[in-house]
């Protein structure tokens, strides 16, 4: 469970490395990848196990009895975030962006309207349009350096096509935990609009010490006629490449018209990924735990690193390992910005404007890797600012 242990990824097909030079124009044996979200770290050994037992097995036929799996993901969820759920809800999906994209077929027509928080994670926006869906952006304002919500503007936001909203709990860009109010104003207004909610908590086990995660289904359990959630062992372990993910349901009707959309898509879960999440819930929550200290540690140096040059703000974090980063007060154009952190420190990221309205002159940096490696990044962008400091 060392964390600092280095892991080479260069040359393995992986992809914050591989598509650098395409995507940015930086070569992975220059750049230090920040910006695909994945984690430069070995998953938990029990999950490498899991793994290395199935395939010594040499059968890697039909599997039918997800009996034991669907017991880890319950025990998981009672243990770790309160939330009591039955194995008939759960839906395994090929990971959390399939599972939007099914509800979307499920629940909405083409041209319907889906509501999206941004700016938030840029493969909603996608998925929803090439779903033929509208995306209405509802900005969430910054309030003391942090993301709140606006519902007064968001009442003028909605029409008679406005069908569904996606949450990002917690949210990603931000690194922001919605308390339980937050998320009672958030079912409220859902009912009020009569609106499907998919709240997607793919990142709901990486919180940070002295925070605390609550499911919209705790929080707000009279919405289950509504409600869709999204989990996945994905992010927490670093399984991303499994696509192994949950849409757990506990509505009936919500629950055959998902179950209709996925058997017309003829979706079936892989079985590497259901034996090695269930070893991951059943075995990885030290590993978690350490891991989240390793990342706080991280997201000091990066936050301390950055605050050092003027007119950069970084978001408090209180979840992920993805840490947003505002640079409007350098008085610097958004390509400014990108020359001297990605073409002269060579430290690629995600940018801002992909994550929709509210993103301008923001980037994304992944802390999610050695602590080695976010100095040697701090030191190379303070370097670039160096007229700055």
């Amino acid at each position: 469970m060392n964390f600092d242990d280095p892991i080479e990824r260069r040359n393995t097909g992986a992809a914050k490395w591989h598509s650098m030079k395409k995507t940015y124009g930086v070569s992975q044996d220059e750049g230090i990848p920040m910006w695909v979200a994945d984690m430069d770290f070995k998953s938990p050994d029990a999950v490498i196990q899991a793994g290395i037992d199935l395939a010594t097995t040499g059968m890697f036929g039909y599997h039918s009895d997800y009996t034991s799996y669907h017991q880890a993901i319950i025990d998981w969820m009672q243990t770790r975030h309160d939330w009591t759920i039955k194995p008939n809800w759960i839906f395994t999906t090929h990971g959390i962006v399939n599972a939007v994209a099914i509800a979307l077929h499920a629940y909405t027509q083409p041209d319907d309207e889906v509501i999206l928080f941004t700016p938030v994670y840029h493969a909603f926006d996608r998925t929803i349009k090439v779903a033929d869906r509208r995306v209405i952006e509802c900005i969430l304002p910054v309030i003391e350096g942090q993301f709140k919500l606006d519902f007064d503007t968001y009442e003028t936001q909605i029409t008679d096509k406005t069908k569904m909203m996606i949450l990002c709990s917690p949210h990603n860009p931000g690194g922001r935990i919605w308390t339980p109010d937050e998320l009672r104003q958030i079912a409220a207004f859902c009912e009020k609009h009569d609106l499907i909610l998919i709240s997607d908590d793919i990142h709901h086990d990486l919180i940070f010490p002295g925070h605390k995660f609550t499911p919209m289904a705790v929080a707000a359990p009279d919405i289950a006629q509504r409600l869709i959630t999204l989990t996945a062992p994905s992010k927490t372990f670093n399984v991303a490449g499994n696509h192994t993910g949950n849409a757990i349901i506990a509505d009936p009707k919500l629950h055959a018209e998902y179950s209709k959309s996925m058997a017309a898509l003829s979706i079936s879960p892989n079985l590497f990924g259901i034996k090695m999440s269930e070893a991951a819930y059943l075995h990885g929550a030290e590993w978690l735990d350490a891991l989240m200290l390793y990342l706080d540690e991280n997201r000091k140096i990066l936050t301390d690193g950055l605050s050092k040059i003027s007119g950069v703000h970084v978001m408090p974090m209180e979840a992920t390992y993805l840490t947003w980063v505002d640079f409007t007060d350098t008085g610097m154009k958004l390509n400014e910005v990108i020359d001297r952190v990605q073409n002269r420190a060579k430290v690629v990221t995600n940018h801002g404007p992909s994550f929709g309205a509210g993103g301008e002159c923001h980037l994304r940096f992944n802390i999610g890797t050695q602590k080695a490696r976010v100095i040697e990044a701090v030191a190379r962008i303070q370097t670039a600012f160096a007229d700055m400091q």
